[in-house]
């Protein structure tokens, strides 16, 4: 059976599983709530701004919360266990996805190397520990994190599998994969593959502007790899890690030579026309596109996460859209 003749069109099950996670349109990144990555124990003060950071996004009604079982070695998932258990009921509320996938260096022996694992044994080793971090018995979406160069697909189904039958993880997806990736595991996983998370933003945009400049004169002839595309045709919902650029653009040392500061300039004099912040505006422009893409917003401060939601208030014109792309670029061809 090929992948095209296996998840070509929507299936009953998918859409199930779209309509029965509601979560909000954003997403908030829980990378930075455990504090350090150092394997040090966690402290008051670390667990006191990872419980404002969660609280502020609450606030700000997101409820859908993403983690990764690398976070902060494991600490930011603890954290979030820690408020879970001192809000009773919360939980039912919430949208909650973690991955897994990445192995640090000297992991489980010195000397091992930094690398990305996939295998059968791993993938449940990695899931029971994230729902004993956690404090619950349910994972709604398991994301598969960094693609594995030594991935054996029938492993990941038989993973999947296991997983889905006893309860422990409901939807599946993945992280950084190509479509082509993609393919390979729809072709034996036998649940939707409903998520791809990517970077992007108007710092990052290759997936969003290779659209249009393939077959352009002075670029190079790859005729887009489509991820966008791709995932619109499969109903894969793409979200956008590091959507306001990893704190690139909030620099105040940023070079008059950077090829940011044109954007950045720009940015400013937008939010002080409509009234709202450059973070709103960036992401606003995610939100913007057609694809449903879902911004991941990752820092620990309050404000910024308030200034998150204010994006979902900001209805931008093809016009400005367009005119925000051309100050990260420098044009639009």
């Amino acid at each position: 059976m090929t992948a095209n003749s296996k998840h070509s069109t929507p299936t009953k099950g998918t859409s199930a599983t779209a309509q029965s996670l509601t979560p909000s349109r954003l997403i908030y990144g829980c990378m930075r709530i455990g504090g350090v990555w150092e394997p040090t124990p966690l402290t008051d003060e670390q667990r006191r701004a990872g419980f404002a950071a969660i609280d502020a996004a609450l606030k700000a009604g997101i409820t859908f919360f993403d983690h990764a079982d690398i976070y902060c070695r494991g600490k930011s998932e603890l954290v979030f266990g820690e408020y879970l258990r001192a809000h009773p009921g919360l939980r039912q509320r919430l949208t909650l996805q973690s991955k897994c996938g990445i192995r640090f260096a000297n992991d489980p022996v010195p000397g091992a190397a930094h690398r990305f694992d996939f295998s059968h044994d791993y993938i449940l080793r990695s899931v029971d520990g994230i729902l004993q971090r956690l404090g619950i018995e349910q994972l709604d979406i398991l994301l598969l994190h960094r693609p594995d160069c030594l991935v054996e697909p029938e492993e990941v189904a038989r993973a999947f599998d296991t997983l889905h039958t006893t309860g422990k993880v409901r939807a599946f997806g993945v992280s950084n994969h190509t479509g082509l990736q993609i393919d390979l595991l729809r072709r034996y996983v036998h649940q939707p593959l409903i998520v791809n998370q990517l970077e992007l933003s108007l710092a990052h945009h290759p997936l969003i502007s290779e659209g249009f400049l393939a077959n352009q004169r002075g670029v190079p002839s790859q005729l887009a790899t489509g991820m966008l595309d791709y995932c619109r045709l499969h109903d894969i919902s793409v979200q956008a890690w590091s959507p306001v650029g990893g704190g690139r653009l909030h620099k105040t040392d940023l070079p008059e030579t950077s090829p940011l500061r044109g954007l950045v300039d720009f940015l400013k004099a937008m939010a002080s026309e409509k009234n709202t912040t450059m973070d709103a505006l960036l992401l606003a422009w995610l939100l913007r596109h057609p694809a449903g893409i879902r911004p991941v917003v990752g820092t620990v401060k309050p404000e910024r996460i308030a200034d998150a939601a204010e994006s979902e208030r900001i209805t931008l014109t093809r016009e400005e859209w367009y005119a925000m792309l051309a100050a990260a670029r420098g044009d639009v061809p």
